[in-house]
């Protein structure tokens, strides 16, 4: 468990000696450093796997190719040392991702195939600790009903086929993802609570996505057709319902996540009803202050009765 504190207004209060702060802020540089190594060698990663995959003359290729370069990592992790296990997990990174990407483009993108990357990324996340691998599992699963993301003409887009079936699926999948995690060992629930947050994550964006469109599913011959704004009220229960529960049992990181999807979600209904009109930002942004504020206070609550 991670937990932000102000390390300087605890040696001000009394609450931690000199020394305490100074082998404080010691470990936390060693953590920030170690965050930046992690996040630009992600980059890195994923840019090598892409562009090796456009090169590779075939999707086949690919696919052995990763495996190889992912069990090169595997075997480099269990038979060396500790300070070569950043070496294997990028190995294994970059392997994984080019064996999922063959194993989709072998299958021209079905279904299955994206479960199948699923449980390839998934197993090497396990297998190397690796919480880049287990996020990447997730978003496989969450391609195979639909999910996807891309870029062109200087323009991003977000889609979501169905909705409410990825929202309840993930919901399921996250709750069950936290209860694991609290039943294993520290390495392993790290990767268990990893896969617990992203599933919230694409909850989270299925019900943006459906609050804008809706959602039609059939069943049994009938068809039903779900109104956005019936998406939009869920969402708002389900961010208050989690941020209470999230503020209660002191888990930050979702207490954050409910507040900036609930930002999102506010100034997304908000235009989308009254328009992007001067008096509907300032309105807005009015708003938005107050719930920052209140929001702190609940904080500052929380701390002085712990």
């Amino acid at each position: 468990m991670k937990a932000l504190l102000d390390l300087d207004r605890l040696l001000a209060d009394g609450e931690i000696t000199p020394g305490q702060h100074a082998r404080l802020q010691r470990l936390a540089a060693r953590e920030t450093a170690t965050l930046g190594y992690g996040l630009i060698a992600g980059f890195g990663v994923v840019a090598v796997a892409l562009a090796t995959i456009a090169l590779l003359p075939s999707a086949l290729t690919a696919l052995l190719l990763g495996l190889a370069v992912a069990g090169g990592g595997l075997v480099l992790r269990l038979a060396a040392g500790p300070r070569w296990h950043f070496l294997a997990g990028l190995w294994a990174v970059i392997g994984g991702l080019l064996a999922a990407g063959g194993l989709v483009l072998a299958a021209d993108g079905s279904a299955l195939a994206y479960v199948g990357a699923a449980l390839l990324l998934g197993g090497l996340g396990v297998a190397a600790r690796s919480h880049l691998l287990t996020v990447l599992a997730v978003l496989a699963l969450a391609s195979a009903l639909g999910a996807e993301s891309g870029y062109f003409d200087a323009t991003y887009f977000l889609g979501v086929q169905a909705p409410l079936a990825t929202a309840l699926l993930f919901a399921l999948f996250a709750l069950i993802s936290f209860v694991v995690s609290r039943r294993l060992p520290a390495d392993f629930a790290g990767l268990a609570l990893t896969a617990a947050r992203t599933g919230v994550f694409v909850v989270n964006f299925a019900l943006w996505i459906g609050s804008l469109f809706g959602d039609e599913m059939t069943f049994g011959g009938a068809h039903i057709g779900i109104p956005p704004v019936a998406f939009a009220v869920a969402w708002a229960l389900v961010l208050l319902g989690a941020g209470l529960w999230a503020w209660r049992a002191g888990r930050r990181w979702l207490v954050n996540l409910c507040a900036v999807f609930g930002a999102i979600h506010f100034l997304t209904q908000w235009f989308e009803r009254l328009g992007a009109a001067p008096g509907s930002v300032l309105a807005a942004g009015l708003l938005l202050l107050g719930f920052a504020l209140a929001l702190r206070a609940l904080n500052r609550d929380g701390a002085e009765s712990a």
